[in-house]
């Protein structure tokens, strides 16, 4: 078992125009014993959605067709309980627009560049909130 992981496989959704991005971050959270569905925008991530309750959302803010934040709002009218499965990974942290936006939203932040074992803890984070826990889980931002 990994460190902050419980044992078990589980399922994550990850959102991610860049390609190279998301196929090492795949390659990675695979080998922590991850399934890991990729989605290059919104709107495939909508539709995978919609097909089932992924354990862990991964989702860049900036994408073409429906970005990040259109996405959760989605995500939130249909299937509001996953909502506080959400990290979301952006290089726009300190952009009005995005900051306003993460203030509002339930999941955790992780500022890109991600560090892969930054992102297992997280994961292991919202693994662990109880049912219908609120609070924010804490953010890793640069500085």
């Amino acid at each position: 078992m990994k460190a902050g992981v419980p044992h078990e496989i589980r399922n994550i959704l990850l959102l991610d125009d860049d390609r190279e991005l998301a196929d090492t971050l795949k390659q990675l959270l695979e080998a922590n014993n991850f399934i890991v569905t990729l989605a290059s925008n919104g709107v495939e991530g909508l539709r995978e959605v919609m097909e089932m309750d992924f354990d862990v959302i991964v989702c860049d803010l900036m994408m073409p067709k429906m970005p990040g934040d259109m996405f959760y709002l989605a995500v939130q009218r249909v299937k509001p309980h996953l909502c506080s499965r959400f990290i979301f990974i952006t290089g726009y942290v300190g952009n009005p627009k995005v900051d306003a936006f993460l203030e509002t939203a339930q999941g955790a932040v992780l500022e890109k560049p991600i560090a892969i074992m930054d992102l297992v803890r997280t994961i292991g984070l919202v693994f662990n909130r109880k049912p219908g826990q609120t609070q924010p889980l804490p953010s890793v931002r640069k500085v």
